[in-house]
């Protein structure tokens, strides 16, 4: 099976190569009529802003608080002693959210037993919650919260008793 210069396809195709393969070896140098309009003001690889700077902080239940999303604010929360800023799934978190009533809160009950009640958050004046008294396959589930959040949010903290600040 050769290839016939003969008949008009392969000719088509032969022609179409060569003109191809001359484009790519010797490309046009003529400098572009018009600059394309995202590199009018000159380009820079930098984003155009930043993200604001996280640092890593211990945070009491009195000190967590204030992060509760209102006013388009930071939106913090705290599984297991972890504080994870959730500011990204405003929609969630934020006040009009489902899940908002854990806004600057220790979610860790409420995560564990998968209730979204008022009733599994502790008053931030009180101690931290021990959970002692989970069953296994609540600790599990909170486990599981813990490392969703810990693939999806920033850790931004640990969560202490008030008094140890």
């Amino acid at each position: 099976m050769a290839f016939d210069v003969g008949t008009p396809i392969n000719t088509a195709f032969l022609l179409f190569i060569l003109y191809s393969v001359q484009k790519i070896v010797f490309p046009s140098s003529s400098p572009p009529k018009e600059i394309p309009n995202e590199f009018r003001s000159g380009y820079s690889w930098l984003p155009k802003s930043h993200q604001p700077t996280v640092l890593f902080k211990t945070y009491t239940p009195k000190t967590l608080e204030p992060f509760h999303g209102r006013d388009n604010g930071r939106i913090l929360l705290a599984i297991n002693g972890i504080v994870f800023d959730v500011t990204a799934g405003r929609s969630f978190y934020g006040p009009n959210g489902m899940y908002g009533n854990f806004a600057g809160r220790d979610a860790s009950r409420g995560m564990a037993k998968q209730s979204f009640d008022v009733e599994m958050l502790i008053p931030v004046d009180q101690p931290l919650d021990k959970l002692i008294d989970l069953q296994p396959d609540e600790i599990d589930n909170m486990k599981g919260w813990v490392e969703h959040f810990s693939n999806k949010y920033i850790i931004c903290g640990k969560l202490v008793e008030n008094d140890a600040v």
